[in-house]
């Protein structure tokens, strides 16, 4: 049999490798080697211009105006105060990618169980100063014969607007856009914007698909606790959501961490319960030979 001390040294050493697990310290990644680098190709010029710079965590002027799909004129401030928003810098008659990235927002729309004109609302906001609110109004019935959801026509907003508050509204979420003479359209880089109930920029989700997931959290952590369920805040814990690709992983090291903490209070309770035993039976040795003296 293996002596109590003998145990009891095993039981420590390993937690104090729990701990070196469970510590800031232990968890700095090491560098990664890098990949090797890819033959670089020359952009277009017109390219050069067309990104996202990221303006997280920093406001929308919500006192802009623009003309809705009825032909009112309305400011940003009308959207925002209870719920967090997406906001779509497109323009109507894009032959192609605007179109693509607005057909994925409402893709991902349709599994989820939050509402556009409850949960959340959608903007979207045309880059062209010479389009109409006769194209908004018919790009917005076209997406509602589709997103079929009792509150979808109040949380959905096709705007039109002029070029000074249209480069005011792109300039503070960071969408660079270039017009190309040669072919009469817009260069654009495929992404939205997620806003906060306040009107500051939260998250940018990139492409012309947006998983349900992603977009999920994305509102939920925009919402400020506004919105989503208890279970979706604790998943955005486990979760991870990374600027650069606009995506949400599971976080690793939340794992790691929460299965440090259970082994090390497992391993706490453990000898406890061991040392009480050992006094215990030292207690009742003591008593027997006291008894035979």
């Amino acid at each position: 049999m293996h002596s109590p001390r003998g145990f009891r040294l095993v039981c420590v050493t390993a937690l104090m490798a729990v701990v070196a697990v469970v510590s800031p310290a232990a968890q700095r990644s090491a560098p990664g080697s890098s990949a090797p680098g890819q033959p670089a190709m020359a952009p277009l010029p017109i390219l050069t211009d067309v990104r996202i710079d990221q303006k997280l965590d920093l406001p929308v002027p919500l006192d802009l105006t623009f003309v809705d799909e009825a032909g009112k004129n309305v400011t940003l401030s009308q959207y925002f105060g209870a719920r967090p928003a997406v906001l779509a810098l497109v323009y109507y008659e894009c032959p192609m990618l605007c179109t693509q990235v607005l057909n994925g927002l409402f893709s991902s729309l349709e599994p989820l169980k939050l509402d556009a004109g409850r949960d959340f609302d959608i903007i979207v906001v045309s880059f062209d100063p010479g389009e109409t609110p006769a194209m908004a109004r018919a790009k917005k019935a076209s997406y509602l014969k589709h997103y079929q959801r009792p509150t979808g026509e109040a949380g959905i907003h096709f705007l039109t607007g002029r070029q000074a508050e249209i480069d005011t509204l792109a300039d503070a979420v960071g969408f660079r856009y270039a017009y190309d003479e040669a072919i009469d359209q817009y260069a654009h880089p495929a992404a939205v914007t997620v806003l906060t109930p306040k009107g500051y920029v939260s998250k940018y989700l990139y492409g012309v698909e947006f998983a349900p997931m992603d977009f999920r959290f994305a509102m939920v952590s925009a919402g400020e606790g506004k919105i989503g369920t208890l279970v979706d805040q604790a998943l955005l814990y486990c979760f991870h959501y990374d600027p650069a690709t606009g995506k949400y992983s599971v976080a690793i090291m939340t794992f790691v961490r929460l299965g440090g903490v259970l082994t090390l209070l497992g391993l706490m309770a453990f000898l406890v319960v061991h040392l009480r035993r050992d006094r215990r039976q030292n207690s009742a040795v003591a008593s027997t030979a006291t008894g035979i003296r």
